[in-house]
């Protein structure tokens, strides 16, 4: 067995407990107090979902996701949302969570959960999280964490055997295959009039729109596999099993009571209680396994699937066999079969291959390629033909794949015709293709792959979602089956098309090129990048051009919330995706206001109370604070807390605690909105953007909210007043930056006086002071008087700065 790596995390928690305690949720909550953090999920359904929540919460700049065939990576992102399989564990992340680690126990997918609880460590804390039965294996293998063991938050009971059409709303029947999940929709569609259909096979936005419209009410039933026993947060209320044995892979079997818990146990969210049962088609459940279930006690694991992960590359016989290496720790059973191992025993047998992977280079290249995974799960045989070609044309000539090849593989799943089982063939075939295009070394044109092929994904799955609302939701309950017009031929609008009144035309369907369903307009928002939105100073929002939604006051400036244009014409599940979308977008504003800085995370519990206050203190003033209300928290954090601020762009000045960035142009637009917005008017002039303003053109608002001083007639931008005042701290040897600044910011007269004195400088020119005391009632030996005739009294003949009106780029920069 490998070595414990206790050295590699501070602190480490197994947070074990039945469905409905909160495991997750205290995870995410958890990871967001970190500065960085990544947390493994076990279905990229839920990894999408959790994906939503936490952009929602933090804005998409600053989280990726990352699945077997989905990559959503920004620029600098903080946190990952991973798949287990994809977790890039070689990146060093502050927190680290598994979710759902008794799969560790899984007869195919186990091992990786294994390597994971063995291997997986963030910098300062990890997470685990899974059932109780976990709780032995965990003590054994990591007997320094700290176990914790979660409460249900709601009671689950069992409600004995029901027929379908007795079956109270909000009900999910539990099916485990395609075939009967179909056939049970229909008889729900018949009885009920309408069903929702979740399936792993499905794509994620296929899946995403299914529950979408259960989630808003547009249908009361879902007909699902245990696809949604894996954390999936769902309305239900009732979990009814049409069946009590599945085909695992190797062979038909009955569910163990501990997986019947896990899929029984989505019934009843929070606080609400749930309730279980079978339909009266099957045997009634055993007392004991009843019992079981509505008491979470099921027997421990006692042995975790595993393999070798030290593995040889000097040729394929002998990664084989590192591969076949069996454990030296009886809590360890080594994989019995995977995909991988198989398809590498199968190519390591051709002529032409052996001859090639000669050196570890094409060894490791080889077993990359076994790793490409069979989503058709069809004949095994047709799988390795394509991973020896594919092998093949790796090794031949520029090393990459032919994009002649890749044409003839794709295209002919470019194709949304045919019914439900065709469109879910096809989607099963491209996510191989999709995987592909992400290798990036093996393509010549990457980016056009990845694009062609997320592109079918899409236009399949939006095809198979609108084939299943065909199928089992009566149409005169969808509003969805309406079209949208197309922006290029601009024919007349429909009058009952939602666009008609928002005065939205949209753009071309892909493979269609006419019309665009509710789903697919709803699907690019969701899509779409950043830079896809454009957000005016009064808060509109427009996507590609046309006006969809608008902020509106929040509770403060930094919780603006989203008014959908024209919300009624949606229906349920487009809102909540639209609203959700939109939500993540705002947080993404905030976040631009305070020049990226991760008030959330410094914010958290994890932090000292003077990390915290700071923290609270910046995220209220959107990235400036002043000293004087922030000095005693600054004065009581160590030097390691001052220089993760400082790393974060926080900057100590003479009057202001300030975020650099915040201060630059982009941010202080997104500043001047955000206040414009809560105060719900704009300043008399307009939103500023000059370094130097006349104080009236701020009117009655305080310029701080905007970033700026008042400093007599003018306001300054904060960082023009810290480089002043940090000049003017170093006396005589900051002079000559003083009257630079001053001439940048094209300040005369008396106006530099009156600012010098408000920051407690002396106005340039003026004499020293005497040592000597002035006579009483004289005045002191050479004194002249000013421009005004008055001692020690600005000029007024020029008071008022001409600030410029070109832009961003007048004056100085922010630091």
């Amino acid at each position: 067995m490998n070595a414990s790596p206790s050295s590699r995390s501070s602190v480490v928690v197994a947070e074990l407990g039945p469905t409905n305690t909160g495991k997750t949720h205290r995870a995410i909550e958890r990871m967001l107090e970190y500065d960085t953090g990544m947390i493994g999920l076990p279905l990229r359904l839920l990894a999408r979902e959790v994906y939503d929540r936490v952009t929602a919460r933090v804005g998409e700049g600053r989280v990726a996701l990352m699945t077997g065939e989905e990559k959503r990576l920004p620029p600098r992102p903080d946190y990952w949302i991973c798949t287990v399989e994809a977790m890039p564990t070689d990146r060093a992340v502050d927190f680290l969570a598994v979710d759902e680690i008794q799969l560790a126990a899984h007869r195919e997918r186990g091992h990786v959960f294994t390597d994971r609880l063995l291997h997986a460590r963030g910098l300062r804390e990890t997470w685990f999280l899974g059932a109780d039965t976990m709780r032995p294996m965990v003590q054994a293998l990591i007997p320094q964490a700290s176990l914790k063991r979660a409460t249900r938050l709601s009671q689950l009971r069992y409600s004995g055997t029901r027929s379908l059409k007795s079956l109270p709303p909000r009900s999910a029947v539990v099916a485990f295959s395609a075939d009967r999940v179909y056939e049970l929709a229909e008889s729900l569609r018949r009885l009920r009039g309408g069903v929702a259909v979740v399936l792993g096979a499905l794509s994620p936005r296929t899946r995403n729109a299914q529950v979408a419209m259960y989630q808003a009410g547009e249908v009361q039933y879902l007909v699902a596999t245990d696809a949604i026993g894996m954390g999936l947060n769902l309305d239900l209320h009732h979990v009814a099993f049409a069946a009590l044995s599945k085909f695992d892979g190797a062979e038909q079997r009955e569910l163990f009571p501990d997986e019947l818990a896990q899929i029984a146990g989505r019934a009843g969210r929070h606080l609400n209680d749930g309730s279980f049962g079978i339909l009266n088609t099957l045997p009634e459940l055993p007392p004991r396994v009843i019992s079981a279930i509505e008491s979470h006690r099921f027997p421990a694991v006692r042995s975790l699937i595993w393999r070798n992960s030290s593995l040889d590359f000097s040729s394929p016989e002998a990664l084989l066999d590192s591969l076949s290496r069996a454990p030296r720790h009886n809590a360890f059973v080594r994989v019995e079969r995977a995909d991988d191992f198989d398809a590498l025993k199968e190519l390591s047998r051709v002529p032409a291959i052996r001859e090639l992977s000669t050196d570890r280079a094409m060894v490791e290249l080889l077993w990359q390629v076994c790793q490409i995974p069979d989503f058709r799960k069809g004949l095994f045989g047709q799988h390795v033909a394509l991973l020896r070609e594919t092998f093949l044309q790796l090794t031949a000539g520029d090393g990459m794949l032919e994009p002649s090849w890749l044409t003839r593989q794709v295209s002919p799943l470019d194709d949304i015709s045919g019914d439900i089982h065709t469109l879910m063939d096809r989607l099963a075939a491209i996510r191989i293709w999709t995987y592909i295009s992400h290798r990036s070394s093996w393509l010549h044109d990457a980016e056009h792959w990845q694009e062609r092929t997320r592109r079918i994904e899409d236009a399949l799955g939006d095809a198979l979602h609108e084939r299943l609302v065909e199928r089992f939701v009566q149409r005169a309950a969808r509003r969805s089956a309406r079209r949208f017009v197309r922006a290029a031929a601009q024919p007349p609008v429909a009058p009952d098309s939602p666009f008609a009144r928002l005065g939205l035309l949209l753009g071309e369907v892909p493979g269609d090129g006419s019309t665009m369903t509710e789903e697919q307009f709803v699907q690019r928002v969701v899509d779409a990048t950043h830079e896809a939105f454009e957000v005016d100073t009064s808060g509109s929002i427009s996507f590609e051009g046309q006006p969809l939604a608008r902020l509106v006051r929040g509770k403060d400036r930094r919780s603006p919330q989203i008014a959908l244009a024209e919300p009624e014409v949606w229906t349920g599940g487009a809102r909540q995706r639209l609203e959700r979308r939109l939500v993540a977008l705002a947080r993404d504003l905030v976040t631009e206001a305070m020049g990226g800085f991760p008030a959330e995370a410094l914010a958290g519990a994890g932090r000292s109370a003077a990390t915290r206050g700071i923290a609270y203190r910046l995220a209220e003033g959107l990235g400036v604070t002043s000293r004087g209300e922030a000095h005693e928290q600054w004065r009581l954090l160590d030097e390691e807390s001052r220089e993760r601020l400082r790393a974060q762009g926080v900057r100590e000045g003479q009057r202001f605690l300030y975020v650099v960035d915040a201060l630059a142009p982009q941010a202080l637009e997104r500043r001047c909105m955000l206040t414009a917005l809560f105060h719900q008017s704009l300043p008399p002039k307009g939103v500023p953007r000059e370094p130097v303003l006349e104080a009236s053109e701020l009117g009655r608002w305080d310029a701080r909210a905007f970033g700026y001083e008042v400093l007599g007639p003018v306001a300054l931008r904060i960082d023009i007043v810290e480089r002043l005042s940090e000049a003017l701290r170093q006396g005589q040897g900051g002079a000559g930056q003083v009257h630079t600044l001053m001439q940048q910011l094209r300040l005369e007269g008396g106006v530099r006086g009156r600012i010098l004195r408000e920051l407690g400088g002396r106005p340039e020119g003026a004499p020293l002071k005497r040592r000597r005391r002035r006579r009483r009632g004289g005045k002191a030996p050479g004194a002249t008087p000013d421009k005004s005739g008055a001692h020690g009294q600005p000029g007024h003949a020029s008071s008022h700065p001409k600030p410029r009106r070109s832009g961003e780029g007048g004056g100085p920069r922010p630091d």
